[in-house]
């Protein structure tokens, strides 16, 4: 674990939780009832607000327009009650010891998949949402005596029930020491393990908040139609200070003059990708 010194990184001496220290050695851990009732009833209504009144962002194209739907994206820009819900205490004492009491928000996007839909998104997969932070090549083993450091944690608060007909969030413990995404030709494989170990699923009432580290092998499970009654969460990702935000594209937000900005359009890709002109991906849709 560590903390922000002056003006660097230092090892942590403080102690921590028990959620965090379960994040860290497994890579994922829920906590129950972070929010109040009156907090999930607050976050549910403005969020419900803006799907009712704002239209899809035109991130995911290649989406049907039923799938496009379930994302609202940038949502501390767009509800008073999720910026609050994204620096709620108790959510920022689980992470902090883990990537710094500087961290920031990278990406906020709400979910909410309606029943009987379960969609077409990538996130159905077997995946990780970025890296592998620190590769490593088959066949090593991250060593046991040396805690594996986090770089990103996201984190999904619940506004309703997810129960395993709803298909929810399943994440493989200790994936995110293998250095490797998931196995490519298993990526909707549901026995699918790692070093023994199998899924864990995400199952939580309106109010908990579900952990996981960036490298950790995740997807959305399958969902039983007929009784599933859909999900509806907020989606937050943090990364440490000097990882950057990703919460709009960088079409939108960086850090070019309308001079390098059409000199960047007029050149190729690379060209494009080196002055910070990066395609959406991960993070950002």
């Amino acid at each position: 674990m560590i903390r922000r010194g002056r003006p660097y990184l230092e090892i942590r001496t403080e102690p921590a939780g028990e959620a965090t220290a379960q994040l860290e050695r497994e890579g994922y851990t829920i906590v129950r009832g972070l929010l109040t009732p009156d907090e999930v009833a607050e976050l549910t209504a403005d969020i419900a607000r803006v799907y009712d009144h704002e239209p899809e962002d035109a991130r995911n194209l290649r989406l049907p327009p039923e799938d496009r739907d379930m994302f609202r994206y940038a949502m501390l820009n767009r509800s008073a009650a999720a910026q609050k819900a994204v620096a709620h205490p108790k959510l920022l004492a689980v992470i902090e010891p883990l990537l710094g009491e500087d961290c920031h928000v990278i990406a906020n996007t709400a979910w909410r998949n309606p029943a009987g839909q379960p969609g077409s998104h990538g996130g159905q997969n077997w995946h990780i949402d970025a890296g592998p932070h620190v590769p490593l090549p088959e066949g090593v083993r991250w060593p046991t005596d040396i805690p594996h450091p986090v770089f990103a944690i996201g984190v999904h608060v619940y506004l309703q029930d997810c129960a395993l007909e709803d298909g929810p969030t399943g994440v493989i413990p200790g994936s995110h020491l293998s250095g490797r995404p998931p196995p490519q030709d298993r990526t909707m494989d549901g026995d699918l393990t790692y070093e023994g170990q199998g899924v864990v699923p995400f199952v939580v009432r309106a109010g908990d908040a579900g952990f996981f580290v960036s490298d950790i092998w995740h997807r959305r499970m399958p969902t039983k139609l007929g009784s599933d009654h859909g999900r509806f969460f907020l989606q937050v990702h943090y990364g440490r200070r000097d990882i950057a935000q990703r919460i709009v594209t960088t079409r939108e937000a960086n850090h070019l003059t309308p001079e390098a900005l059409a000199r960047a359009e007029a050149g190729t890709e690379r060209e494009r990708r080196v002055v910070g002109l990066h395609p959406a991906f991960f993070y950002d849709g």
